[in-house]
């Protein structure tokens, strides 16, 4: 319980965070974020309509696409940060803190990133392309911030032919590239971990960890010292899932010995779901 309210106040800082590159820095310079939000802010500018009320109209067929095909925890927390951005943005008055349109585009792509960064690490998303991401990094491992990179560059392209700016499309681009950047640096769901764990409980911990989509390999040890044989586990995860996994083996043997190394790349049959 405690740690799913902890949960929520992240998602409720990286989307103060989110509505603060919107309003205080990309919106008043006429800059684009990327994906759902980049459309909903050409729709604002070229249209009566309010930036934040289409952004949340344009994530809402997205977020339940994504409630069958991405599981109802991880959509749960991405609508709450969706909402939680359209309602700071209309507490957020539209400000520009900086004149330069290049260090908007900065400051900007840097906030948005980190706002994103912060509901991926929780297990939620920021909505939008992001949740496009999540869906294909399932089956394709690569980085998330570099596809959502990729995919915003079409946004991009629209708005350098409505607008008949492209200098401002171009900074729209430098703040969307910051942004994927920043999450990348923050979101590690793509970099991989091997765990040694040495155990006296066993059983019970290989039970516990093959509840998980990972798999498990038991290695049988000694001690040079003690000569006491004993058990190893060894499994391959990814960053991300890394605090949940160490929290299964603190609450099942406190006194285990773990091992954590980096690993440089995986073979095989390795789960990417």
């Amino acid at each position: 319980m405690l740690k799913e309210i902890r949960n929520c106040i992240v998602i409720l800082i990286g989307a103060a965070c989110i509505a603060s590159g919107f309003n205080l820095f990309l919106v008043p310079q006429h800059l684009l974020s990327g994906g759902v939000s980049g459309l909903a802010m050409l729709t604002g500018y070229f249209s009566p309509l309010s930036i934040n009320t289409m952004y949340l109209a344009y994530n809402v067929p997205i977020l339940i696409a994504g409630w069958f095909l991405l599981g109802k925890r991880f959509i749960g927390l991405s609508m709450l940060s969706v909402v939680a951005v359209t309602w700071f943005m209309s507490l957020i008055p539209e400000r520009a803190l900086a004149s330069d349109t290049l260090l908007s585009a900065v400051f900007g792509g840097v906030l948005v990133g980190l706002g994103s960064g912060f509901s991926f690490r929780v297990g939620g998303s920021s909505g939008g392309f992001d949740i496009v991401g999540s869906i294909v990094t399932r089956y394709r491992d690569f980085p998330v911030g570099q596809f959502l990179v990729g995919l915003n560059a079409l946004v991009i392209l629209a708005m350098g032919y409505l607008e008949g700016n492209w200098n401002l499309a171009l900074a729209s681009m430098v703040s969307i590239y910051l942004a994927g950047k920043v999450l990348d640096f923050i979101h590690i769901h793509h970099l991989k971990v091997t765990l040694f764990i040495i155990t006296d409980r066993t059983e019970e911990l290989r039970e516990r960890l093959l509840t998980r989509p990972r798999g498990v390999t038991l290695i049988k040890t000694q001690g040079a010292f003690s000569h006491k044989e004993k058990d190893m586990l060894m499994t391959v995860t990814t960053r991300y899932e890394l605090t949940e996994l160490k929290e299964i083996i603190k609450a099942t043997d406190p006194g285990a010995f773990v091992n954590i190394v980096e690993t440089v790349g995986v073979m095989g049959s390795f789960r990417r779901r």
